[in-house]
């Protein structure tokens, strides 16, 4: 992928500040309801209009405010998969992926055809969308985004609605499909299962500005933010002191953790995931005394609200341990000490 954005767009009282530059082949849009993710992927598709800036996809303007440049939807050659898929109600399978054809009119047919087959519709051509399933809805969309030959598609939160075998069987599908497809790919999502799951890099976004964006694992691995580690799933933070370079005191939980990464001033919180911290039966460096303030119970894990009760007011911290049977009770295994490994604790900035 080679695309650029930057862009402003003000949207019924919504502000869009966007800018984007990938080359990687699979990018993703991770951010909460209302951060302006679609708004983005509507710009670049050309459904929407900025306001100011300008969009480069492989190589080719496709709007430019300053130069009055602003390429039809149908002509920027990429695809777009919408959130509820937005197949026609009215219209059958073949009548459908026939809407998404932009070649000449004597190979439609045989084009037709020839994604049916590609997609597994074979029988269903003449059913109307609300007669499939949603498996067979998804394929119907893909297949009318693809006959248009795209050199990108724009995937916008297409799991959003499903329930949780579905949409487990239809990810194993979009995964197979994503590496059959040659071109390039932008999803949006606001699940960071999926944004860590689809996409090589990750943009973060917040109230309609670019949060922070690069490699997907290295964002989960170390945010930088604040922000962004709570966007990445991160529950765990607590403000800090400086004691030296390798050494903070973490003010909230009430202990003094080594870091593996160099302390500079401007790292006001340290966090750690819930799933990294591990249990001790001593104490040791790294390690905070254990007292359960709450539990949660999960189908496959138990989720513990826990603090450290050397310290009056502490706050709490989630940690997140396998079960090993669904009969398990909730304390066994409950150990008297937690380690915050020093490799895995992320020193951010606000």
């Amino acid at each position: 992928m080679a695309i650029s954005v930057d862009i402003e767009k003000d949207f019924k009282g919504f502000s869009l500040r966007v800018r984007l530059t990938s080359t990687c082949s699979s990018m993703g849009i991770l951010g909460a309801s209302g951060s302006g993710k679609s708004i983005t992927l509507r710009c670049i598709a050309g459904i929407e209009t900025p306001d100011r800036g300008k969009i480069v996809v492989n190589g080719k303007t496709v709007f430019d405010s300053s130069q009055k440049i602003n390429v039809k939807p149908q002509e920027r050659h990429i695809g777009y998969l919408f959130q509820n898929y937005a197949l026609f109600p009215t219209m059958n399978v073949k009548e459908n992926i026939g809407c998404g054809f932009r070649g000449k009119k004597a190979e439609k047919d045989e084009k037709i055809q020839d994604y049916i087959k590609r997609y597994h519709l074979e029988g269903l051509e003449g059913h109307l969308p609300s007669q499939l399933s949603g498996g067979q809805q998804q394929r119907v969309a893909l297949a009318r985004m693809m006959i248009g030959e795209p050199e990108v598609i724009l995937l916008d939160e297409p799991f959003s609605a499903l329930d949780g075998y579905l949409k487990d069987i239809l990810q194993r599908d979009m995964q197979e499909f994503l590496r059959e497809y040659k071109g390039d790919m932008i999803m949006v999502t606001h699940s960071r299962d999926e944004a860590f799951k689809f996409c090589g890099q990750l943009m973060l976004l917040k109230n309609g500005s670019t949060l922070t964006s690069g490699d997907t694992r290295q964002i989960f691995e170390n945010p930088g933010l604040l922000e962004a580690a709570r966007l990445t799933g991160c529950k765990n933070f607590s403000s800090v002191c400086k004691i030296d370079d390798y050494h903070v005191y973490a003010a909230d939980w009430g202990i003094t953790l080594r870091t593996a990464q160099k302390v500079t001033e401007d790292f006001t919180y340290v966090g750690i995931r819930g799933h990294w911290l591990q249990p001790s039966m001593v104490q040791m460096e790294n390690s905070m005394s254990v007292e359960v303030t709450e539990y949660i119970e999960t189908t496959f894990e138990h989720q513990y609200l826990v603090r450290n009760p050397m310290k009056e007011g502490s706050a709490c911290l989630w940690w997140m341990r396998p079960r090993t049977g669904f009969e398990e009770e909730s304390q066994k295994g409950v150990p008297p000490y937690l380690i915050l490994p020093p490799e895995q604790l992320m020193l951010l900035r606000e």
